[in-house]
């Protein structure tokens, strides 16, 4: 097991190897600029690189590439990162510490992706903001009376976990607008549906009471509370909501774990229910409290849509727990699945079980760990791989998930960053975990531009004609060539002999099509190259899939294999080592051709060492030399089916696997030269089968006829014996005594007959 498992390693970093040796392609690009945006490309700026009719687009290539082909001076940026903040991981209450690094610089090559690494660890203690968010219509009217004497609890339940906790009360019912709240006057004043209750006004959202971490204090203000009412079933939870977490400053939330806690017994409204009040204005997603924490802009707004929600909560690092009564679950774990970080609980009617149900949720939500990236520009690709524990990372997703995560334990995560076309500036932007504001802010900058160092203008090395930039002449006017050697003709006769100069034949195309002809020269696109541009170096056969069969270099459209192998894709291998069998090349049943054994008709195998339907193959041969028996010369020559086969005779009748009419015989290869060996014999006398058969079949039916009689005739003599004996016995038995029977007496009347006469 053991030698298996280290086999798999060693196979493994083989391939590991392989990869590591084996050059990414690059594209060439005719510009240094253009040639750096293309992935795992560099460019040679020597100034004599090209040869004779190259193009620019040569010098660019990947590095191993280039400097195989001797570039003295390669150009190459690349991808580099830059860790500005990386501060250790901590608990410290006076510096909590929960994600590293927290901030890089990256610099991208554009194509060639770039994997960091990101640590999470739960802090112990970490502080708790926690807002409910209670819904006053008149259906929760018991529940507000238990909810006035859960304050502390709640504070002393979350102490448990953290080492500070603030808690916060705000209330919501409707948009005070029909159909959704009754605009009666006196319904105004009091919108309980008995005249026997009081309520207060109905209102859209009322923040109540801010952050605070007086237990009393929340009690006091919850108990000032009387509920309200509506007309319609769903409510204006959304509305809220959306205030409770963009009013940063009059709710007071902090630099902590934040937690809205919404209860609620029914649905909610959403965007364009407003419209059936009137109100059309899409919600702007910002504060509108006023000076008595009431939203006062209800009307103007219409409900948010989920999505905003989401975003909304996201952006402010708020986890929702939704705290709702059992017929409404379906409703809010649909809404749950579209906003991050949120969790579902089932709240009593009377919301007794609320402290327990905070409890619960705060743990599943805080043992939930999402890594996310915010504000990333276009043209980024980025993902992530999860280690939740000490086992494998995940596949890559576009999120890094971890569940189940306890406090003090560390989850690490790899980040892939590719960005996939060059960023005008350095970009910024943020990878965070769900519901919480620590941050690591990535700032990007993509490596577009070529920085030679070597610009000089009307140089020497381009006639004085244009400006050498990265080992290229970038040409004046008119002037054309590798150094601006020439002029752009415009005379028709000139441009005509010009072009001549650039023709293979005179049937042929300017630089045979695959250049321009600059000044009676041609500059060949790549990969072509040559005096006429006639030479590709990629156009070469394959054989396996591979150029020249990886076995040689393509040389203008042809392979030049190495030693060992020919053929036009150096496909075949020149040695004889495995068509060898011993001394015998191919058994001597067979050519050698590219290190392969080609078998003769009837022999197969590596070294053609097996038969094939010997039988078959050699009947011929057998039945000419039966037929030819006792001839000689000519007449005897079965040379021309048999070959250099001589068949022998077996003397005494035999039986062996092959048969021609009264003859069998039996093929053999002699494993020392591979000589084919026939020895053929009579078959043996034959019976009929048929007689045999009837014979048998008479004998056994009149034998087991014989044997039936003789059962029979021995299981009824066993009987009568036995019958016989039982007889025996009864006899035996049996006593005859010849005493007077008392019971008889002897006739005692006399009666004469009077019709008889005696004598």
């Amino acid at each position: 097991m053991k030698m298996a498992w280290l086999l798999v390693a060693l196979l493994h970093f083989v391939r590991l190897l392989q990869t590591l040796e084996t050059p990414m392609e690059c594209r060439p690009q005719p510009t240094c600029q253009e040639c750096l945006k293309s992935p795992y490309c560099a460019w040679c700026k020597e100034k004599d690189f090209l040869k004779f009719g190259e193009s620019n687009e040569r010098r660019c290539d990947n590095e191993k590439a280039l400097r195989k082909r001797n570039c003295s001076d390669v150009f190459n940026r690349d991808s580099v990162k830059d860790t500005r903040r990386d501060d250790d991981l901590s608990s410290d209450p006076d510096n909590i510490v929960q994600l590293r690094p927290q901030n890089l610089y990256l610099k991208l090559r554009v194509g060639e992706p770039m994997t960091f690494n990101v640590e999470f660890k739960r802090a112990e203690g970490y502080p708790i903001d926690l807002y409910y968010l209670m819904d006053l219509s008149y259906s929760m009217k018991d529940d507000l009376g238990n909810i006035k004497n859960l304050g502390q609890k709640i504070l002393d339940n979350l102490l448990r976990v953290t080492r500070k906790v603030r808690i916060g009360f705000g209330s919501f019912v409707d948009k005070v607008s029909m159909p959704y709240v009754s605009t009666v006057n006196a319904k105004l004043i009091n919108p309980c549906p008995s005249r026997l209750d009081t309520c207060q006004p109905a209102f859209s959202f009322k923040n109540v009471l801010g952050l605070t971490e007086d237990g009393n204090e929340f009690k006091r203000k919850v108990s000032e509370q009387k509920i309200s009412g509506n007309l319609d079933s769903p409510e204006g939870g959304l509305d809220a909501m959306i205030q409770a977490a963009v009013c940063q400053d009059q709710i007071g939330w902090g630099n902590v774990t934040r937690i809205l806690v919404y209860t609620s017994d029914d649905t909610y409204h959403m965007a364009g229910d407003g419209r059936l009040a009137g109100i059309y204005h899409p919600n702007d997603g910002r504060c509108h409290l006023n000076a008595e924490g009431v939203y006062d802009k209800a009307t103007i707004y219409d409900y948010p849509s989920v999505g905003q929600l989401s975003r909304v909560l996201s952006a402010n690092n708020i986890q929702l727990i939704f705290a709702v009564t059992e017929h409404s679950i379906p409703t809010y774990k649909a809404l749950s699945h579209l906003i991050p970080q949120s969790v579902v609980g089932v709240l009593e009617k009377d919301s007794s079980n609320v402290v327990q149900l905070i409890s619960d949720a705060y743990g599943n939500l805080s043992s939930t760990i999402l890594l996310e990236y915010q504000q990333a520009p276009l043209g980024l690709n980025i993902s992530f791989r999860s280690q939740c524990s000490k086992g494998e990372y995940s596949e890559w997703d576009r999120t890094g998930r971890c569940n189940n995560v306890k406090i003090g334990q560390q989850v690490n995560f790899a980040v892939r960053l590719s960005a996939s076309t060059c960023l005008s500036k350095a970009e910024t932007f943020l990878i965070k975990v769900q519901g919480l504001r620590e941050e690591l802010k990535v700032t990007v900058e993509t490596l577009c531009d070529c920085d030679c160092d070597d610009r000089e203008h009307s140089a020497t090395h381009c006639n004085g004609d244009g400006t050498l930039h990265c080992g290229m002449c970038s040409c004046y006017g008119n002037h054309l060539g590798q150094r601006c050697e020439c002029q752009r003709q415009r005379d028709t006769d000139t441009v005509h002999e010009i072009e001549a100069q650039c023709r293979q034949s005179n049937s042929s195309q300017p630089c045979s099509g695959q250049g321009s002809c600059e000044c009676g020269k041609c500059q060949c696109r790549s990969p072509y190259w040559g005096e006429f541009c006639q030479c590709d170096d990629t156009s070469c056969e394959r054989f396996d899939g591979k150029m020249c069969g990886d076995q040689g270099a393509c040389k203008c459209g042809n392979c030049q294999c190495k030693a060992g192998f020919s053929g036009s894709a150096c496909e075949c291998d020149t040695r004889t080592d495995k068509c060898n069998k011993g001394s015998l090349m191919c058994n001597n049943h067979g050519n050698c051709i590219c290190n392969r054994c080609k078998c003769e008709p009837g022999f197969f195998r590596d070294q053609c060492t097996e038969l094939s339907s010997p039988c078959q193959t050699y009947k011929n041969c057998v039945k000419c030399t039966v037929l030819k028996e006792g001839k000689e010369g000519l007449e005897a020559n079965c040379s021309e089916v048999c070959g250099s086969v001589r068949p022998s005779r077996i003397p005494d009748a035999q039986q062996f696997d092959c048969q021609i009419e009264e003859i069998t015989f039996e093929v053999e290869m002699d494993k020392e030269n591979g000589a084919i060996k026939i020895a053929y014999a009579d078959t043996p006398g034959t019976i009929d089968k048929t007689r045999v058969a009837v014979g048998t079949a008479v004998s056994a039916v009149i034998l087991i006829g014989i044997l039936i009689i003789i059962v029979y005739r021995v299981l009824l003599e066993v009987y009568d014996r036995r019958e016989y004996r039982k007889f025996e016995l009864e006899q035996k038995k049996v006593e005859w005594k010849s005493s007077q029977n008392p019971l008889f007496q002897g006739a005692t009347t006399i009666t004469m007959n009077p019709m008889h006469v005696e004598d």
